[in-house]
């Protein structure tokens, strides 16, 4: 296999210190250093939220109805697919709907000069977001968008998916150029400039809060006591296990108003990554599989494959938006055959970022999944029109004011 980039490594050797799989005295004493920066982070967090809870910095709002899904750990809660449903709910209730994204570890179009003149001439409000989908076409690759903003342009054919590190712009870009009236800030619960009618939080149910340590000791954006800022959390990849009583008393210490709901993830069905022939999951039982996965949770992944009944011969695990060159797909064919493998399976996410190979010795599969709601008597869409639907009718209620027209609204950067 090729030398991983210094920057995963970095990566691989820090997630294994907050996982405990290090126990060297190098590493005790890195995992000290690691939980003295996590103090300093927190200071910062826990500031920058203050500044705008007093209104020395400014929240937004843009006149229409904002939807922020995010979580408090970094990946690994199966955001995206609940981004996806959420859109196609409200689409399905006649609103207009625009993804507005930061496009995490997308590649600029701008050269470093560039971005750096724009930086000192302040011209970065003149750029326009990248736009990934206009509703009707795809218009840019994974690089240039995202992982994520690919994904959700690729399945989703009415809705406008956006890319711009300022959302306040990018929401008013939407609004302007498209005519939206629903905006989803994907992975937008750290994002306060712009203020959201709404605040949806995700949990994953198997591994709640890591550690409890923030970033860089821990896997937290920002303390567990933040929670109190979400009004609904879904609990994600849930089994209805017992324990999840215990994780629900836990976050109503926290925050006794936000309804939480049980939600799973479910494999749907399987997709040839280069042909595109969809098969049933049933295609998996009694066959060896070589898995490769650059996810920040691949244990679900992993455990979904055998749940199928597939037996795994060879397992490969990237740093989280690992971008793929055709050298490592190749030897990961390679290496499956070797194991006995008769195909190599994927997720969704990864695919989007695998280059186009000219020969496939193994069939190459993603596994496409849905996202269900396991408690309650209502089916998701019906949950998520309830939602945002009742809250948007109560911020319209009770904001009586007339919107600020977009056009006069000042601009406003990321702080």
């Amino acid at each position: 296999m090729a030398k991983r980039p210094f920057n995963e490594q970095v990566e691989t050797y820090v997630t294994d210190l907050m996982q405990e799989r290090r126990h060297s005295p190098a590493d005790t004493a890195a995992k000290a250093a690691l939980f003295c920066l996590s103090r300093v982070y927190r200071f910062a967090v826990q500031l920058r939220l203050t500044l705008y809870r007093q209104g020395l910095f400014r929240h937004r709002t843009l006149g229409c109805l904002v939807v922020s899904i995010g979580n408090l750990t970094v990946g690994g809660t199966g955001k995206t697919p609940v981004v996806e449903v959420f859109s196609r709910a409200l689409t399905h209730n006649g609103r207009k709907v625009a993804i507005l994204s930061r496009g995490y570890r997308s590649k600029s179009n701008r050269t470093f000069l560039e971005k750096i003149t724009d930086k000192l001439f302040r011209r970065a409000s003149d750029v326009p977001p990248r736009v990934v989908s206009d509703g009707r076409r795809l218009m840019l690759n994974s690089d240039l968008a995202g992982d994520e903003p690919y994904m959700l342009a690729s399945n989703l054919k009415d809705v406008i998916v956006l890319v711009d590190k300022d959302r306040v712009k990018c929401g008013r870009y939407a609004i302007s150029e498209f005519g939206v009236d629903t905006l989803i800030l994907d992975d937008g619960f750290q994002y306060l400039p712009l203020k959201p009618s709404l605040n949806i939080m995700l949990v994953d149910s198997t591994r709640p809060f890591d550690n409890h340590h923030l970033l860089p000791r821990g896997l937290l954006r920002e303390p567990i006591k933040n929670l109190r800022r979400a009004d609904f959390i879904f609990l994600t990849k849930s089994n209805g296990g017992a324990h999840l009583r215990h994780l629900k008393e836990f976050i109503k210490r926290h925050n006794h108003h936000a309804e939480i709901i049980e939600c799973s993830h479910k494999p749907q069905y399987l997709r040839n990554v280069y042909t595109q022939e969809v098969l049933a999951l049933n295609y998996l039982k009694g066959k060896k599989i070589a898995s490769i996965c650059g996810i920040a949770a691949p244990e679900s992944f992993e455990r979904f494959l055998k749940r199928f009944g597939a037996t795994l011969v060879y397992l490969e695990r990237h740093a989280d938006h690992h971008r793929y060159t055709q050298q490592e797909i190749i030897d990961c064919i390679n290496n499956g055959i070797e194991k006995g493998a008769e195909l190599v399976l994927t997720t969704e996410k990864d695919a989007v970022r695998f280059p186009k190979l000219d020969r496939c010795d193994l069939p190459v599969l993603l596994m496409r999944v849905k996202i269900d709601i396991l408690s309650g008597h209502e089916n998701l869409h019906q949950c998520i029109s309830r939602i945002c639907f009742s809250r948007f009718s109560e911020v319209q209620r009770t904001d009586t004011s007339s919107p600020t027209p977009i056009e006069r609204l000042p601009h406003v950067s990321e702080d």
